[in-house]
């Protein structure tokens, strides 16, 4: 990228930034590229759709947690390992706004998305817990994501302690019927 389509893709994303922190996933593209002090042509030879600029936006932090389920991938207990790392997905995308409405309306033919990244990263932590027995086989990472980022949603008003109370609650049902039962006789 040339030194001026560098600088201007950087003004886009860091004026994008600002807008979604304040308004949302559905801030006003007219108004990114205003801030920005580029074109809305500009913006959009950049970033062709709203969604391909919500990746840009979130890219890093989506690969951050990305990287913290493969360290928790060594942890002795997997389904404490699984259910960690979903509750630190959902506290960032409830802090985070725009994160959780971005990730549940991504169009679903593209592959290469936040949320993709999401669900093949916690993939190998719900396999293992899956094989380890402590989660029911019919669950799939990418229900997981989208219970995680319903309750992100849900508890935005509220906050990420409403959040992890309900994810909590939630992730109670994704356990295995004998876990279950143990649980439900230790109480």
């Amino acid at each position: 990228m040339r030194a001026d389509a560098q600088r201007n893709y950087d003004l886009i994303v860091t004026a994008a930034s600002a807008a979604i922190a304040r308004d949302g996933a559905y801030a006003s593209l007219e108004e990114i590229a205003r801030s920005a002090g580029v074109g809305s042509a500009t913006l959009h030879r950049h970033f062709p759709t709203r969604w391909s600029l919500l990746q840009a936006v979130f890219g890093g932090c989506v690969r951050n947690l990305a990287a913290r389920a493969g360290d928790l991938l060594a942890a002795s207990d997997a389904l404490d390992a699984l259910t960690t790392w979903l509750h630190e997905v959902t506290a960032y995308a409830t802090t985070t706004r725009g994160l959780a409405d971005s990730l549940l309306n991504e169009p679903a033919q593209e592959s290469d998305t936040c949320g993709a990244t999401l669900v093949a990263a916690g993939e190998p932590l719900l396999r293992r817990a899956v094989d380890e027995g402590s989660v029911r086989p019919d669950i799939t990472m990418a229900d997981l994501m989208i219970l995680a980022n319903g309750i992100s949603l849900a508890a935005q008003p509220t906050g990420a302690a409403k959040a992890e109370q309900l994810l909590t609650l939630a992730l109670q049902g994704i356990g295995s019927a004998d876990l279950r039962e143990s649980v439900h006789k230790g109480s």
